[in-house]
């Protein structure tokens, strides 16, 4: 435990100024997340120094496809989350709370030396919401970038500009979900109240910070899966983000409280890739289904495949600099 960032008093409250749930916590109490506890007067991250999981990935797995492409990311997450999204992979973590979970020490100090000996060249926040473990993400990140280490935010995207900033220098690549695209599908299916700060701060992350962005949208059916909400959310990625923006579009399977939804027809993954490429996309990816050339990087302009992959691994390159190495296109690939 450490004293938070990003806090003020408000009478015998506390108010939390890390994400938009902007929440007031009285003495005694935490705040939405579980892991910011107002303690006699002053803000405690419960969470800095401990793990739930620590593993070593691809760095597509996170998914990320256009940084550093095939290198080992050392991928690290606690517990607790901004939202309680009703399809939840990682419910277990995201929705336990401090004092009731087997979590480990990991300071951040140590990550760095814990990384070269797993031979990562990546060090990824995830599993669980980074954003509100960001007194670990910045201690961490900090000591990542003297060492040379890249960093990775796997996000749901919900915070504030404040927490944004403060995290800013040391964050090389923010990849957010996009669950969908008006306000009422965040409020039924995450419990927040809007998605105008996740669009805010992954165009802030891109255009004040440089992070190199991804995009993630599970499509859900009846939820997210119209056409409307599909070509919105590409429209938004290539005018704010740029059309080099990687989007994954992923397959939903039924889980916790949408275990009663069928799993994603894969033609609605095939059209909502057709749409992303008639909105601008050049590079939309299909997730969580085997089928082979929807993960490769195809260049735009000869049509090489610069990139193929098989799921998470990839079998052949023909990238230079990030560029195609058949007609020197850019592909917006960082190496």
């Amino acid at each position: 435990m450490r004293e938070a960032l990003l806090w003020q008093t408000e009478g015998e409250r506390i108010r939390c100024l890390l994400c938009p749930h902007d929440c007031r916590i009285a003495v005694g109490h935490r705040g939405i997340c579980g892991v910011r506890e107002n303690r006699d007067g002053r803000l405690i991250a419960l969470t800095y120094g401990l793990v739930s999981c620590v593993a070593v990935d691809p760095i597509e797995k996170k998914p990320v496809f256009h940084y550093h492409p095939g290198t080992r990311a050392l991928s690290l997450g606690s517990i607790g989350c901004t939202m309680r999204c009703s399809h939840c992979q990682n419910w277990q973590i995201s929705r336990a709370k401090p004092g009731e979970s087997d979590l480990k020490v990991l300071l951040p100090r140590d990550v760095v030396p814990l990384a070269r000996r797993q031979n990562c060249e990546i060090v990824a926040f995830t599993y669980n919401e980074p954003v509100i473990w960001v007194e670990q993400v910045l201690d961490t990140a900090t000591a990542c970038k003297a060492a040379g280490i890249d960093t990775v935010m796997v996000t749901n995207g919900y915070i504030t500009a404040a927490g944004l900033d403060a995290i800013g220098e040391v964050i090389d690549v923010w990849r957010v979900d996009i669950k969908g695209f008006d306000d009422s599908t965040y409020r039924s299916l995450c419990r927040v109240r809007s998605v105008q700060p996740i669009l805010e701060m992954a165009t802030r992350a891109k255009k004040r910070w440089l992070m190199h962005v991804e995009v993630v949208t599970n499509v859900i059916p009846t939820i997210n899966d119209d056409e409307a909400t599909l070509r919105s959310i590409a429209s938004w990625i290539a005018t704010e983000l740029g059309p080099d923006t990687p989007w994954h579009v992923t397959r939903f399977f039924p889980y916790v409280e949408l275990a009663h939804l069928p799993a994603t027809p894969l033609r609605t993954l095939r059209r909502a890739r057709e749409i992303g490429m008639e909105e601008g996309l050049r590079y939309v990816f299909l997730g969580n289904i085997d089928e082979p050339g929807v993960a490769d990087t195809v260049c735009p302009s000869c049509g090489a495949v610069a990139i193929a992959r098989d799921g998470y691994r990839i079998v052949s390159r023909s990238v230079e600099d990030g560029a195609c190495a058949a007609c020197g296109q850019s592909l917006g690939i960082v190496e």
